[in-house]
């Protein structure tokens, strides 16, 4: 079945993923010949300052914003914490009052906790064993001094897309503030920030095939927000700092690509991801699928695998090439449970047992074959150590796969 030529493959997307030719392409002019700085009254200036105000237009088309609201940053983590500071600091009169939910990623959890330590309240709606944020859940959760309200429109460690336009509309009926993390959305799936109804959303270039090191934040025209930064006028006075030209010239045409490239890229994805969704649990006993079936972001394939951990499947799929993660990539080097997960009412020893396949635009069918065979021989292994899976056999016959 596999392709013995294999020797590499590549499933971590969700952690970064490779920059394509045409972006570095366009790129390499701003490391060299085009340095200027653009806030410069010449033409070294002017010509950086024109690539920007380009990049503004390709990102503001990939969302469905006006270019004026866009502004870049340095990842989608400082994405975050502009919007869930920024917002929150400028209608801190109004009041006092966080929602978000207990699978964010950590850049908004902890910016949360932040504004915690600053005298703001927080509270954290759950999720259902899906990962999915009831919309009723939020509702509940405004009070008159809520400021804002910040939910990721997917969670790229299950996949599972969350119901954003029907909690922007519990939010508009409030009269506060919405935020959505789009980083592992933006680029993707296709992302309206008017049709979603959120009145800010983070992106990072990275996750779509464009630049590390470079994101973006839209904020809806007439929304107030406190820089973070303080320093010169760049990004509309709402970012300080010598923009990273190259990287943003990187994210717009990453942007541009992904506009256009879309509906094909998503189809190919997704039928490997099924593929390793069916597949796998086929193979190997005892492995769930976790997130949701049908709200799922493409490339999304996330397990548990009962008796084991993950980061020992990781470090054994690595030792043949194969590249996945273990839970979050912010997380995989904590031997922990994930939050996500532990949100989702998964029990604790077999959240440990976290794998994600996230797949790219470059894998391919014989890539998934190589995974799909690798896999049983390294569980089974990996279980023959396990004094959990020992006394599981001593006390059971195996029975079905475990349920969520």
């Amino acid at each position: 079945m596999g392709d013995s030529t294999i020797t590499k493959v590549y499933l971590d997307n969700a952690a970064t993923t490779p920059l394509l030719p045409e972006v570095l392409e366009a790129m390499l002019p701003y490391f060299g010949e085009a340095f200027g700085n653009p806030s410069c009254l010449h033409d070294w200036g002017d010509r950086a300052r024109e690539a920007i105000d380009a990049a503004r237009d390709q990102v503001a088309q990939l969302i469905g914003a006006a270019p004026e609201e866009i502004m870049f940053t340095g990842s989608g983590t400082e994405s975050n914490n502009l919007a869930i500071k920024g917002l929150a600091l400028a209608q801190q009169n109004k009041g006092k009052h966080v929602v978000t939910s207990a699978i964010e990623h950590f850049s908004v959890l902890h910016s949360a906790r932040t504004l915690e330590k600053w005298g703001f309240e927080l509270t954290e709606v759950p999720v259902d064993r899906y990962g999915v944020v009831d919309p009723e859940d939020v509702r509940r959760s405004i009070r008159k001094d809520t400021v804002l309200v910040s939910v990721m429109h997917a969670n790229s460690e299950v996949g599972t897309i969350e119901p954003i336009a029907e909690i922007a509309r519990v939010t508009r009926e409030k009269g506060v503030v919405f935020h959505t993390d789009a980083v592992a959305t933006a680029g993707t799936i296709p992302v309206d920030v008017r049709e979603l109804g959120v009145d800010s959303l983070s992106l990072a270039g990275n996750q779509f095939y464009g630049p590390k090191g470079v994101g973006a934040l839209w904020v809806r025209k007439g929304v107030r927000l406190i820089p973070l930064l303080d320093g010169g006028v760049q990004e509309g006075g709402r970012r300080a700092g010598t923009e990273n030209v190259p990287g943003i010239v990187g994210l717009g045409k990453a942007a541009e690509l992904a506009a256009r490239h879309m509906v094909t890229r998503i189809e190919h994805v997704n039928h490997l991801r099924d593929r390793l969704l069916i597949e796998l649990p086929a193979r190997v006993e005892r492995m769930v699928v976790t997130g949701h079936t049908e709200h799922r972001l493409p490339g999304n394939a996330s397990f548990c695998v009962e008796f084991i951990e993950g980061e020992s499947v990781l470090m054994m799929l690595n030792s043949r090439g194969i590249a996945v993660t273990s839970g979050s990539a912010c997380t995989s080097k904590a031997l922990k449970a994930s939050h996500v997960l532990l949100a989702m009412g998964l029990p604790h020893e077999l959240a440990q047992g976290s794998i994600l396949f996230s797949v790219g635009i470059a894998n391919t069918d014989e890539e998934i074959d190589y995974v799909v065979d690798a896999m049983p021989s390294i569980v089974d292994r990996l279980r023959q150590m396990s004094p959990l899976y020992s006394k599981f056999t001593r006390t059971s016959k195996g029975g079905k796969h475990a349920g969520l």
